[in-house]
């Protein structure tokens, strides 16, 4: 996998939270693959990350279940800390009511534990340009509570609709990047992220939905 390219993704700093080391030294190795001069601190417990969260960072990966506070409680207070800076959850805690309650606080992602490091790496990507990361198993949480989440129209980003209409057009990834100026991987993780929203099994059938919506 290819460094990020342009300022607007560079990541100086990392905060990764997670109770296992093992978890922490993969999700480093992912940053330092595709960062490799990001400085990335590491922490086992919430009132560790609350404090090195205070330093600022330009990404945080953590997880939910760690020492020192609940999972909505922990999150909530590295929102309050780091306020700008976007938080991916990477955990293996399904638990409906929780995870609404984080996306209602403001995180930018939720990935399972069991995801590839390609999945975990478009979800940053995608973060890291503005949009969030929502995956199938979110959405229909979702929409069993009666339309927590937004309609899929209102979830895609104004970049994931000028990615699905020049999608439309024929055009590649690589073109594409030229068009918007955006690398082709930031491009691929936009696609992604529309594909999961509109519920779509590939680009063919993201661009079909998204007409039907009357989004393109």
């Amino acid at each position: 996998m290819a460094p990020a390219n342009g300022g607007l993704f560079r990541v100086r700093s990392c905060l990764i939270c997670d109770d296992h080391a093992m978890l922490r030294e993969a999700l480093a190795g992912a940053v330092a693959l595709n960062w490799p001069d990001a400085v990335v601190t590491q922490c086992a417990d919430y009132p560790s990350a609350w404090r090195a969260a205070a330093d600022g960072h330009d990404l945080i990966l953590s997880d939910l279940i760690m020492p020192g506070a609940s999972p909505v409680d922990g999150i909530g207070r590295l929102r309050e800390i780091a306020p700008d800076t976007p938080i991916l959850i990477v955990t293996g805690d399904e638990d409906d009511a929780t995870l609404l309650a984080l996306f209602s606080l403001g995180v930018s992602g939720f990935a399972p534990k069991t995801s590839k490091s390609a999945v975990i790496e478009a979800a940053i990507r995608l973060i890291l340009a503005g949009g969030r990361y929502l995956p199938p198993r979110f959405i229909d949480i979702a929409s069993r509570q009666g339309g927590s989440a937004p309609a899929a129209g209102a979830r895609l980003t104004a970049r994931q609709i000028d990615v699905l209409k020049l999608i439309a057009t024929g055009q590649s990834n690589k073109e594409i990047a030229r068009d918007l100026d955006l690398s082709p991987a930031t491009v691929k993780a936009h696609t992604a992220a529309a594909i999961a929203v509109l519920g779509a099994s590939n680009r063919a059938e993201a661009v079909f939905r998204a007409r039907e919506l009357g989004l393109i």
